[in-house]
């Protein structure tokens, strides 16, 4: 069995919605699954799953959230080469820059990416859940 991290922030519900569609996607694939916030995650736990789906919403100028998310991400980055990874988040302006940016961030890394990453404006649909699910499925 395959074991998956997905590891979140979320200001308002959007992207904490997102995790949990991909979590649900991942577990019906077949995986186990941990939900952690950024919060929760470090580069330790990091080391201990093969992959992992990342969520965090466009803050400010199209970037990562700063005060919790963007401080574990640099920590863990050193730990993510050669796992499968999956990224997703929910934004209400622009048009999705910092996923892109973000994506060419974990390629540089010698990531694996599982799927395309999943943007949602605002709380996701059904189409946006869909795609979670799908992204947790492509990373079990």
């Amino acid at each position: 069995m395959s074991k998956v991290a997905v590891v979140y922030w979320s200001g308002t519900g959007n992207t904490e919605a997102m995790a949990y569609y991909v979590t649900e996607g991942a577990k019906a694939a077949g995986a186990e699954v941990d939900v952690f916030t950024s919060a929760e995650f470090s580069a330790d736990k990091a080391g201990e799953y093969p992959a992992i789906a990342f969520g965090c919403p466009s803050m400010g100028a199209e970037q990562l959230e700063e005060s919790e998310f963007e401080p574990m991400f640099e920590e863990v980055k050193t730990k993510l080469g050669g796992k499968r990874i999956g990224l997703f988040g929910s934004y209400g302006w622009g048009d999705g820059e910092w996923m892109r940016i973000w994506e060419d961030d974990c390629s540089k890394l010698g990531c694996t990416m599982a799927a395309g990453p999943v943007l949602a404006n605002g709380a996701p649909d059904d189409t946006a859940a869909e795609e979670c699910r799908a992204l947790g499925g492509a990373l079990a």
